[in-house]
């Protein structure tokens, strides 16, 4: 065991204090939006800053209410199609662009160098939007799954985790006559499951969260995302809530917590979904950034 000096010992507490710090920051409120949307909505109205437990006893009304919208649970449907969807594609072309890149790809320095130079720079939203117009896209699902099934910072790190692999192993496997389709699924998959959960969170986490290309591209309320249907919901119930005045009606009142039961909704599958690969995040991540 080595032992720390005391300027180690100070730098680890202030990382301990630092990051304490950061995590209640993201974590207070998630919390507030939970206690608010299982409190009493008649309370919840009448109560200004921070709630830190339900106030006024524990109800699921708010959430009993936002499930009997029809456009929710459409949007919820849909968006789990264009996550399983958008996720598995994106990560399929991401791990053959990972790979082809990591070899000696002719051009492939000058590929990965202009890959780089969009992650910077990028033609806007008109020429997109006349990309995905002239393909015939618009108002259809593959506007949405399709423009952003690819990210170039998961396609580097991806490439980053496939160089570091042992040259052995594909010498080997080239030895036994395999190609390159033989050894990306016999021999660089097998040892990249860390780098591919990574990229699958990544790629769902961004579906999941996106709105702003669905708006752009797509006009029918029956192909709307959950985020888009959540928007519209927090939006309308602000709105009546302000024309109305104070929440008086029940109506009114039920208002004051609909919005946080269904920021709750858009964020719960999420949060359960990262505990599955945590154990892979950390070690994802940081493949690749230590050479020895």
């Amino acid at each position: 065991m080595i032992k720390r000096t005391r300027g180690e010992k100070i730098f680890a507490v202030f990382n301990v204090i630092l990051l304490s710090l950061i995590g209640l920051a993201c974590l207070i409120p998630v919390w507030h939006c939970l206690c608010a949307s299982i409190s009493d909505p008649i309370t919840v109205s009448k109560t200004r800053g921070l709630i830190l437990w339900p106030k006024g006893g524990v109800t699921t009304i708010g959430y009993a209410k936002s499930l009997q919208n029809e456009s929710l649970l459409r949007g919820y449907v849909n968006t789990i199609l264009y996550v399983i969807l958008g996720t598995g594609f994106g990560v399929l072309m991401t791990i053959f662009a990972g790979y082809g890149l990591s070899r000696n790809l002719l051009f492939g320095g000058a590929i990965a160098l202009f890959l780089t130079f969009t992650m910077m720079f990028n033609g806007g939203i008109i020429p997109t939007y006349m990309v995905v117009r002239s393909l015939g896209m618009l108002d259809t699902r593959a506007a949405i799954v399709l423009p952003t099934a690819l990210s170039v910072f998961n396609i580097m790190i991806t490439r980053t985790s496939f160089k570091s692999i042992p040259e052995g192993l594909m010498d080997a496997a080239r030895i036994d006559g395999a190609g390159h389709i033989r050894i990306l699924v016999s021999v660089v998959i097998p040892v990249s499951k860390a780098i591919i959960a990574v990229i699958t969170l990544f790629s769902a986490v961004q579906i999941w969260n996106s709105w702003f290309h669905t708006a752009i591209y797509v006009r029918k309320r029956e192909l709307y995302p959950l985020q888009i249907v959540l928007r519209e919901i927090v939006l309308q119930n602000t709105s009546q809530a302000s024309d109305a005045g104070e929440a008086t009606s029940e109506l009114n009142q039920l208002h004051a917590i609909i919005r946080y039961c269904v920021i709750m909704l858009s964020i719960i599958p999420m949060l359960f979904l990262y505990p599955f690969i945590q154990k892979y995040f950390v070690t994802g991540v940081m493949i690749g950034s230590i050479k020895g």
